[in-house]
């Protein structure tokens, strides 16, 4: 039975097959120091227990419901989450992970005095193995604290897309139509969703506390399904059509670079994860799509770094050779990085890629 209280905070956690995980992530949330919230158990259609094992939490403690639905998806999943939300604010609690104690607390402590629409905390790496953690700085320490226009300091943007240790105000969601979108399978579907969050928000807050354990040994390194190659592109598809129906006024022009910037790290660092036979078409999908805005009068070269700009053109010109010295070259080393630069475009460009080291 639904109580007639409305609670502080819907916590929406996506449920698939997660029966190995389950009971930890949802024994976080028992554990809560903060307990005015829902959980709302999302079961994607899982074959295993994992929908067993939610409806023993919810028949134990009122606070937790199960909707039970057919598969259909990550972003489709969430969207019956926030139609079934009735808290003032919304957070996510991916079913592999598991909160910190005091995570909704933390959260729910800094949305309040500042009126906050969103509220954003670090997180810890969390292998099982070990019970080692790792601690992930989001945000800068001079970020935190205080109230923050996200369009304004972007900073926030240069950062992967992570939902899940954060807090979001409903009717802020409502007001600019932020929902996820519907593609199949559980692939980047937090990407659009965390831009638009960032790209609407007028007052964020930013907090140093960990708020999740966000596990690495459930994680797949490389996209082998053809399926889910091109799922990043739509969710960039997303955002721009987004950004087009929105009056942005000053921050239009910033927005939709930032919009570029982020759909270019995503799309490299999406192009490292796929499987080899899936690289070159990719690459040349990108090369299309960053020629489209140019063509647009969206793209203004003029707002890309050097190193960018003569990475961008350079795969858009020639994306066979773009690959081949990028698996030459490229990796996690500093030394490697530098032949990349050097072999993409000669002395100016390793001077070029120094230069932009460390900057957004």
């Amino acid at each position: 039975m639904t109580s007639n209280i409305t609670p502080a905070i819907s916590v929406l956690i996506p449920i698939y097959n997660v029966e190995k995980y389950l009971k930890e992530c949802l024994d976080s949330l028992l554990s809560q120091t903060f307990g005015n919230f829902e959980a709302i158990c999302l079961n994607d259609g899982s074959t295993d227990s994992s929908s067993a094992i939610a409806h023993e939490y919810a028949a134990a403690d009122a606070r937790f419901r199960v909707v039970d639905k057919q598969n259909s998806g990550y972003g489709a999943t969430m969207n019956v989450g926030l139609d079934e939300a009735r808290g003032t604010y919304i957070a996510v609690l991916e079913s592999d992970d598991f909160f910190y104690p005091n995570a909704l607390e933390i959260l729910h402590s800094a949305a309040e005095p500042f009126d906050a629409q969103a509220v954003k905390g670090n997180f810890t790496f969390y292998w099982t193995q070990g019970q080692r953690d790792e601690l992930h700085r989001m945000v800068e320490p001079d970020m935190c604290g205080h109230v923050v226009d996200t369009r304004e300091d972007m900073r926030i943007f240069f950062q992967k897309a992570s939902i899940w240790s954060g807090l979001y105000r409903r009717d802020f969601l409502l007001e600019n139509n932020i929902r996820f979108l519907e593609t199949p399978g559980a692939s980047y579907q937090d990407s659009s969703f965390a831009f638009k969050i960032w790209a609407a928000a007028e007052r964020a807050v930013f907090m140093e506390d960990p708020i999740v354990h966000y596990r690495q040994d459930n994680e797949s390194s490389s996209v082998n399904s053809k399926g889910k190659v091109f799922c990043v592109c739509e969710e960039y598809a997303e955002i721009n059509r987004w950004l087009d129906t929105r009056d942005d006024g000053a921050y239009a022009r910033s927005l939709r670079h930032m919009a570029h910037v982020s759909q270019y790290n995503a799309y490299l660092w999406n192009l490292d994860r796929l499987a080899p036979e899936f690289k070159l078409e990719f690459l040349r999908r990108m090369g299309d799509e960053f020629r489209s805005y140019e063509a647009s009068g969206l793209l203004d070269w003029n707002d890309w770094s050097a190193w960018r700009a003569l990475n961008l053109k350079s795969l858009m010109e020639d994306p066979e050779r773009y690959i081949r010295v990028r698996e030459r070259s490229c990796d996690d080393g500093a030394a490697k990085k530098a032949l990349f630069a050097l072999r993409l475009g000669g002395p100016k460009a390793l001077a070029q890629a120094i230069a932009g080291r460390g900057k957004n």
